[in-house]
């Protein structure tokens, strides 16, 4: 049985000393919800990262894409690299999404695309078991090496076939990775995986992966 958006928002995320505009995607009977951490220069308005959260939502999943920054912020480009910044929201958000009515039930995942795969590795390691599962497409997960082997969730590591920097600063990633960690290469697709039908299989992996490991315990 295929699900459908219950309800689809576009919301102002207040974590204290500003606020973080977002879009919601509540699922029926929605198995659990998937923060998305975009890359640098990208925002809530990613088309690759809501192409992935429309088919997730058939498959059951919530998901909340929302700026890592204010418009203010991004337009110092350092701060699109800042990885304790961009976790420390991502900390604040997920705490959020805790305590929000709609959401306070559902178990959390992580998605971060490219350099925003680091700060959702960290933000993980400082959620503990807060976080369910983690996936990474065409990520920097090297950019978090320190924290690495503290990341105790699973975590899936998706990678395009012809990223040939990126696919061994993901292996280094996986050797340092304690908890269960899987790659998957994909043939066929450069960095943004723009090419035909590679999108549509990261969305694929990455419902499996979270239909596997998104669960409370």
């Amino acid at each position: 049985m295929v699900n459908i958006v219950q309800s689809y928002k576009e919301i102002e995320i207040d974590i204290g000393d500003i606020g973080l505009r977002g879009n919601l995607r509540l699922a029926d009977n929605s198995k659990g919800i998937i923060l998305f951490s975009h890359g640098s220069g990208s925002s809530r308005l990613s088309v690759r990262n809501n192409y992935v959260a429309s088919l997730l939502v058939e498959q059951g999943f919530s998901s909340l894409l929302f700026d890592l920054l204010t418009a203010k912020e991004d337009m110092i480009y350092k701060n699109r690299f800042d990885i304790e910044l961009l976790t420390e929201r991502l900390v604040k958000v997920t705490n959020w999404v805790i305590k929000y009515g709609k959401t306070k039930e559902m178990p959390i995942g992580y998605f971060g695309a490219s350099t925003g795969a680091a700060s959702a590795l960290s933000a993980a390691a400082k959620m503990g078991k807060n976080i369910k599962a983690i996936v990474s497409r065409g990520g920097r997960p090297d950019l978090a090496l320190p924290i690495l082997k503290d990341i105790k969730i699973p975590t899936l590591l998706i990678v395009g076939g012809k990223d040939d920097v990126v696919i061994e600063l993901n292996k280094k990633a996986k050797d340092a990775i304690e908890g269960v960690c899987e790659l998957k290469i994909i043939e066929g697709a450069t960095h943004l995986f723009s090419e035909e039908g590679k999108l549509e299989t990261v969305s694929k992996l990455t419902a499996e992966w979270f239909d596997k490991y998104l669960k409370n315990s």
